[in-house]
């Protein structure tokens, strides 16, 4: 392919992502999506079920196939500091739950700041952070850990700040960065030089190019600069994605910075590549699954269309199969 072919194939796919997602904000699109019981179906590829024990269920039967979890109560920006409360009471019983099946770090919980009262006013962030001790506090009475997703650009500054704060008492949480976001290798030092485990992932929101790479190479670029400096940085890095050649590079980043199989994991969300995940866990790579669960799945669910084409060709063809 030319360089101008793979300029046109970036931005092709950069244009087709904005429009899904800003598509699929509006409530019309949302209403027909939910309303629809083959929608219901799909999802279910992506989502473990509406309850924490549905959540659970998969958790043992992924578990026993040799995978790790990080198990996500859907939803993002909570109406009022009731919502939020809500939110952190479902991680409460998840991780009380969680407990008595002994998987100690193979199973740990991601959360959104958002969900637990972050953007709601001045005091949002406040709030947002005492639900988050109470469920690190839950999660290492389970003997497991807290990974705090990354949401929006306008959300990093606060979501780092929260970090900090319960890495002071629980150094063992850690927190997604985006490499789409251009401030990213820099966060990436700091958490570096800090000790943090990081999620890195290429990011899945619609960003301006004021503060994000816009095609698919430069994400990609951004994303393997991120990667050598988590790993030749004090923490411990926590690759998410489902792209053989960065898994790749990150396997040799590991082994110039003298990093074992045990210094780092490969992340990938439930439902996709499934075989890939196993046959990597099978090789010896510690893989950790992204397994999100609850009702409020549609923010969710249209991410994960608009990250993929055929994401999406596989829900069409699920429309037309009925």
């Amino acid at each position: 392919m030319s360089i101008g072919a793979a300029a046109s194939a970036s931005y092709a796919e950069a244009m087709y992502r904005s429009l899904l997602l800003a598509v699929s904000r509006g409530s019309a699109v949302r209403r027909a999506v939910t309303g629809l019981p083959v929608a219901r179906r799909v999802v279910d590829r992506f989502v473990a079920g509406e309850h924490a024990e549905d959540a659970l269920a998969v958790t043992r039967r992924l578990t026993s196939a040799g995978l790790a979890v990080t198990i996500d109560h859907l939803g993002e920006h909570a109406a009022d500091a009731a919502a939020a409360a809500r939110t952190a009471k479902a991680y409460l019983v998840l991780l009380d739950m969680l407990a008595p099946l002994g998987l100690g770090g193979r199973a740990e919980a991601s959360v959104k700041l958002s969900a637990l009262g972050q953007t709601l006013g001045p005091d949002g962030e406040a709030v947002a952070l005492g639900h988050a001790r109470q469920i690190c506090a839950a999660a290492r009475a389970a003997g497991a850990a807290v990974t705090l997703d990354m949401e929006d650009h306008t959300t990093v500054d606060s979501t780092l700040r929260v970090l900090r704060r319960l890495r002071a008492d629980f150094p063992e949480t850690g927190v997604a960065i985006q490499s789409r976001l251009l401030r990213s290798e820099a966060d990436c030092r700091d958490l570096a030089r800090e000790g943090a485990r990081v999620r890195l992932v290429k990011g899945a929101y619609a960003e301006p190019p004021s503060v994000a790479h816009q095609s698919r190479s430069a994400v990609d670029r951004a994303y393997v600069r991120c990667l050598r400096t988590l790993m030749e940085g004090n923490g411990y890095p926590m690759v998410a994605t489902h792209d053989d050649r960065l898994i790749a590079v990150a396997a040799a980043l590991a082994a110039r910075a003298g990093r074992g199989r045990d210094g780092y994991e490969l992340q990938m969300l439930y439902g996709v590549r499934p075989a890939r995940q196993r046959v990597l866990a099978h090789a010896g790579h510690t893989v950790r699954v992204y397994l999100p669960y609850g009702a409020d799945w549609y923010d969710y669910f249209a991410r994960r269309l608009a990250e993929r084409p055929a994401n999406l060709a596989f829900f069409l063809r699920s429309l037309t199969s009925v």
